[in-house]
């Protein structure tokens, strides 16, 4: 399919593409039409970034009728809050010319109020796996209704320990349904979930997991520390006009505070960092002000890195190198979106070589190596981790100077007295000869004879 006008789609859906300036649609959108319109399972394997939304939502809601019905017929589970607003943002946009209602239901927000949205009706109920399951339990929402199941993002759903609340879900979803998933890998533990729950599905795979995108230009840098990484990174965003719009991953939410704080002092306003620890206002409230440039760098970890749609990203730092090469894919598939031209960084310690090396052999390409710019300082400061640790054996430091002396001394008088027992044991006992007990009354009788 050439254009969208190839699809044999609704005129209010055609009206709605119009809107949005989509012409060609991608290779996951062209591939997968026709597949989701038959009703027919699919398992869908596409990078980030390549339309997987529109690819999906297209056939859904060109079969999607009116109806007043109070229960959902569309169930979408995506594993990120930010994911849920962003999928439902797509789903209104494209929905502008037809009478459908979306609710978001998602954790860290009131579920009193998601709540009384689900009680008045909706068509399709767009979610993260935690908050819905909380919902089904206490009975504010019904699935029995549900006709189509989309789950994007499973591979990352199922590295956050949703597994549980996915095959809970999904026992209580009707058996006739379609299931529709999205993965930009395919792991043993997806490949599971499928054979479980799936019914002989189709499956349309765009790229082969690991494959770079070609408008992405990839380069790397070797660092010996945390610190000089950061003064290397002052170094490149001091070029406002060529990094007008970054996003820095690192490893974890410690490091991406401490870099904060780095950048801070020197850009202030201009960064903004995201992470798991973070409130959601504040969390939607600066991937908006990032969305509008109104600030330059955005710090985060990899929750970031799937599925969220930003415009127009200069380039992608990975401060830290990634664990999983896979990561990697995803995180730099933020920018060059949309066959524009993008720029990733790779800064790299002596101890992440190994996993560099694991990344450029998923692509099966090395990574262009830039050398060290001679007027960034290289920090003596280390984080706690990088501090070298005591490898001397405890026993070493613990032994004792001899020239103080016995470690031991003589007690007190008073504390070599013995626990001798109460005066019945030392003086009854011995008069009696043997303990008298106060239910033996034979015996206490025969002594008062005496």
């Amino acid at each position: 399919m050439d254009t969208f006008k190839d699809f044999s789609i609704s005129n209010q859906l055609q009206y709605a593409i119009e809107d949005l300036g989509f012409e060609k649609p991608t290779p996951i959108q062209a591939k997968a039409f026709s597949v989701i319109l038959s009703g027919k399972d699919m398992v869908g394997i596409a990078q980030t970034g390549t339309g997987k939304t529109f690819a999906y939502m297209l056939p859904i809601l060109q079969e999607l009728k009116f109806s007043k019905q109070i229960h959902p017929r569309v169930l979408i589970m995506v594993p990120t809050r930010e994911l849920v607003l962003q999928v439902t943002e797509e789903i209104e946009k494209l929905g502008k010319y037809l009478n459908i209602r979306v609710i978001s239901v998602y954790g860290g927000a009131n579920i009193n109020t998601q709540r009384q949205a689900v009680a008045q009706g909706a068509d399709i109920i767009v979610a993260t796996p935690g908050r819905l399951y909380d919902l089904v339990l206490s009975r504010s929402l019904q699935l029995k209704s549900i006709k189509k199941l989309v789950i994007d993002e499973v591979d990352i759903m199922l590295d956050l320990g949703f597994r549980f609340q996915l095959t809970n879900i999904f026992e209580l979803l009707p058996n006739r349904r379609q299931n529709i998933m999205f993965s930009a890998t395919m792991t043993d533990d997806v490949n599971a979930l499928i054979q479980d729950f799936f019914i002989a599905p189709k499956t349309v795979s765009i790229a082969i997991s690991g494959t770079p995108l070609d408008n992405i230009s990839q380069y790397c840098y070797a660092v010996p520390n945390f610190y000089t990484k950061a003064n290397l990174l002052l170094n490149l965003l001091s070029d406002k006009e060529l990094f007008n719009k970054v996003l820095v991953f690192t490893s974890n939410k410690k490091s991406a505070d401490r870099l904060f704080e780095v950048l801070e002092e020197h850009f202030g306003y201009e960064i903004a960092v995201i992470h798991s620890n973070k409130t959601q206002n504040y969390r939607i409230r600066s991937i908006e002000n990032f969305n509008k440039e109104k600030i330059r760098v955005l710090v985060t970890t990899d929750v970031m890195s799937r599925g969220l749609h930003i415009d127009n990203i200069s380039h992608v730092v990975n401060f830290d190198t990634p664990s999983f090469p896979e990561n990697y894919m995803h995180r730099i598939g933020r920018t060059g979106r949309a066959e524009q031209e993008g720029t990733s960084f790779l800064f790299y310690t002596e101890k992440e070589q190994e996993a560099k090396k694991a990344i450029e052999d998923l692509m099966d390409m090395e990574i262009s190596r830039i050398d060290f710019p001679e007027e960034v300082e290289i920090s003596t400061r280390l984080t706690p981790s990088e501090q070298p640790k005591d490898t001397e054996p405890r026993s070493a430091y613990k032994k004792r100077d001899e020239s103080l002396g016995s470690g031991f001394h003589e007690k007190k008088e008073k504390n070599k007295k013995v626990n001798l027992g109460g005066s019945y044991q030392r003086t009854i006992a011995k008069k009696y000869k043997k303990p008298r007990t106060k239910g033996d009354k034979n015996y206490n009788k025969r002594n008062k004879k005496k």
